[in-house]
């Protein structure tokens, strides 16, 4: 399935009736930035995504979710994942548009030396996950723990939090969000 993330995100900020400008002020990044991501010149970085999507306000879900109504699917195949990530992260979410569910299922991908984004991450729910394969470094407020296969986490989304593989493999994660926020 491909996105044009940059057309996606001018509708849904026209329709706000904000300008590039204040789209920019309110998620605190450039003017510039804003518009290469609309231009598609750019990807933004998940952190940098939400952090717009934040300003809109539009969850990083709704944001994804198809414009038209589906059949609501109850099993899904590897391929019917949609992906959400951008760069050396994968986040194949289960299910297409979570509007109106109470839980978002990622299956998360990292390649070596990648990340959630230089900016933490912060939002309102609580969020786990179980480490599948290699290391990620999980930063949650002022804590910091490197896990391996078969650790986990869970905490609450409003503190904030980033996530970097520091192994020397791809790391691999199942990781659940409630609400879907991302």
């Amino acid at each position: 399935m491909t996105l044009d993330l940059g057309g996606k995100l001018r509708r849904f900020r026209e329709a706000r009736g904000l300008s590039q400008r204040e789209l920019a002020r309110r998620a605190g990044i450039s003017n510039a930035t804003v518009s290469q991501i609309e231009s598609n010149t750019i990807s933004p970085s998940v952190g940098a995504l939400k952090r717009i999507l934040d300003a809109l306000p539009v969850p990083m879900a709704d944001f994804f979710a198809e414009d038209e109504p589906a059949a609501e699917q109850i099993f899904f195949k590897p391929e019917d994942l949609m992906e959400i990530g951008r760069g050396g992260v994968s986040y194949r979410q289960v299910g297409r548009d979570l509007t109106g569910k109470a839980l978002q299922i990622l299956f998360e991908r990292y390649e070596v030396g990648s990340s959630s984004g230089r900016i933490h991450l912060r939002h309102e729910g609580e969020e786990g996950g179980i480490v599948l394969k290699g290391h990620v470094e999980v930063i949650v407020g002022d804590k910091r723990q490197i896990l391996g296969p078969g650790e986990a986490y869970y905490f609450k989304s409003h503190e904030p939090h980033r996530f970097r593989n520091v192994g020397d493999e791809i790391c691999e994660v199942i990781s659940v969000c409630t609400p879907p926020s991302f």
